[in-house]
């Protein structure tokens, strides 16, 4: 069998399905690497910074590393914008959306809401921009951790001379991540907060 015998899901078989369920498992083996590959394709997205997109992911992932961050962290710092070329009016659900299943909510919320946080730093300079929008998220237990990742991580990387760690580097986390079983309770851990920075961590990294 290579191809379900029906044309409307309505008709499908057991066989039918179970053929498909086992093709759907083995195509999720692969998410990490269409991710990796779809970082590369940020280049081919917005344009004006001294950096590129990927340029940027790397960057912010990088400091998340330097940081001392878990691995839920740098990798919720390297795919955050994954979004851009796909969903401009909202990359940052967009990457939220992906990374859900795998990641610690923590990371999950602050990559979701990232873009009303970031507006702190621009939103005064433009008409019809609020840039106090994050203040709808006040009171929220993840706030302070987004105001962290975007003050440390996000907004500070756009810088050309920085020594940015490559790609390769972050794939056996990304690899990681993704190879994880979806929505592990162990995993998500609804309301746990983990730390953005270690300052041991960082240590024993840059030694």
């Amino acid at each position: 069998m290579d191809k379900v015998s029906f044309t409307q899901m309505k008709d499908g078989t057991r066989e039918d399905y179970e053929f498909l369920t086992a093709h759907e498992i083995d195509h999720t083996k692969h998410t990490a690497q269409r991710l990796l590959k779809a970082l590369v394709e940020l280049d081919e997205g917005l344009s004006g910074y001294q950096i590129t997109r990927l340029g940027h992911s790397l960057q912010s992932a990088t400091r998340a590393w330097r940081d001392g961050a878990d691995t839920d962290w740098v990798v919720a710092a390297l795919l955050h914008d994954i979004g851009d070329i796909y969903a401009p009016y909202n990359h940052d659900e967009y990457a939220a959306t992906i990374l859900k299943p795998f990641l610690r909510e923590q990371c999950t919320w602050v990559v979701q809401t990232h873009g009303d946080f970031q507006m702190i730093y621009y939103g005064h300079h433009l008409d019809g921009f609020d840039a106090n929008k994050r203040d709808r998220h006040k009171g929220h237990p993840y706030f302070d951790d987004n105001v962290t990742f975007c003050e440390r991580w996000d907004q500070a990387s756009f810088d050309p001379n920085y020594d940015t760690l490559p790609l390769e580097f972050f794939a056996p986390m990304v690899e990681e991540v993704f190879a994880r079983k979806p929505y592990d309770p162990e995993v998500i851990r609804p309301g746990a907060r983990e730390p953005l920075t270690d300052a041991e961590v960082a240590a024993s990294r840059a030694a």
